[in-house]
């Protein structure tokens, strides 16, 4: 455990040295939060309720949907091919640590400084341009960050497994874009489900997307009940143990077939 500590730690140092895409990242997400929030007020000019959600609600949704996207950047992807392209994998799977579990190491470092280089001034930003996010029950906030803990590991998860890609395609580069827009679009970050159409949302509530951003935001925002939002979550963790039983299987796959052929 000290070594993957030490890892994060070394992540965090390094990730508060590059000043500029720090820069990049805040700028980028605060356009995409003040555009959607121009958006959804637009949408609900004269309106009381959309979608059994009101206007504040809706700005409330975006602000932390801007602050949420921050918290599950990944990078695994990314590693998993540069292993590859610069054939060190065979090397760093012999290693006497896992190496996915450094990836992830890696990932929780990045996401400890986005905490205070992204979020704080994203925050600033959405609570003076478009609303304070102040959640609609301060009694679910456990659920929330629950919810949050565990839609951090889906998302992870996902993007480790389709990192593996690379060991077949070896340049995925405009596959991670695809996957990122994509996966935005079927979480419900930037339009929630339930806005979709009834069938097409109940084929994207039957996927583990939205468990990702919609749920947690949903309970952020006051959309449902407890009793609803504790059996959403069920679905979430059985998510969970099925995606984490997808990467073991496919971990042990890609490492045989490293090491039998070199590399």
């Amino acid at each position: 455990m000290k070594k993957y500590l030490y890892v994060g730690k070394t992540q965090v140092i390094k990730s508060l040295t590059y000043e500029f895409n720090v820069y990049g990242n805040i700028v980028m997400q605060t356009i995409i939060m003040i555009t959607s929030a121009y958006f959804w007020r637009a949408l609900y000019q004269g309106r009381g309720m959309v979608g059994d959600v009101d206007a504040d609600s809706m700005l409330t949704y975006v602000v932390m949907s801007s602050l949420l996207s921050v918290l599950l950047i990944t990078n695994v992807e990314r590693r998993i091919q540069m292993s590859v392209q610069k054939g060190t994998v065979a090397t760093d799977l012999m290693k006497p640590i896992n190496i996915f579990g450094v990836y992830f190491a890696e990932d929780i470092g990045n996401i400890t400084a986005l905490l205070f280089q992204n979020v704080l001034p994203i925050l600033f930003i959405g609570s003076l341009m478009i609303k304070v996010p102040v959640i609609a029950d301060i009694r679910d906030l456990p659920l929330f960050i629950i919810s949050v803990l565990v839609s951090f590991l889906i998302n992870w998860l996902i993007a480790a497994l389709f990192g593996m890609i690379a060991f077949s395609a070896v340049n995925i580069d405009a596959l991670i874009q695809v996957k990122k827009h994509l996966l935005r679009l079927l979480s419900g970050s930037i339009i929630p489900i339930w806005f979709f159409p009834p069938g097409i949302s109940r084929i994207m509530e039957s996927l583990p997307f939205v468990y990702i951003y919609q749920l947690p935001l949903s309970i952020y925002i006051g959309r449902g009940d407890r009793t609803q939002y504790l059996s959403q979550m069920r679905i979430q963790f059985v998510w969970l143990v099925i995606l984490l039983g997808a990467f073991f299987f496919a971990q042990s796959r890609v490492t045989r077939k490293v090491l039998v052929q070199g590399g």
